[in-house]
């Protein structure tokens, strides 16, 4: 018998304080997972953005001139 199914069987015998109290504890299980995950902070993955873009354009750079240069090498080859 699958778990749920045991739980619902149990369920059906308790009066309403226990429906009450597993409520609670539902709630409270749902509460405890959104606790676990990592929140996320917008302005701080903005802020990585940034930084991450303007290290990408600066290696961009970089790169095309050295591919010019290695161009020109090619060239007089």
């Amino acid at each position: 018998m699958a778990t749920q199914e045991q739980i619902n069987q149990q369920l059906n015998h308790l009066n309403q304080e226990q429906l009450n109290q597993v409520a609670d504890f539902i709630t409270f299980l749902k509460f405890r997972e959104n606790l676990t995950k990592p929140l996320k902070n917008i302005d701080n993955i903005a802020k990585l953005y940034q930084e991450f873009a303007e290290e990408d354009r600066q290696l961009a750079e970089a790169g095309i001139n050295e591919y010019a240069d290695l161009l020109n090498q090619e060239d007089q080859r």
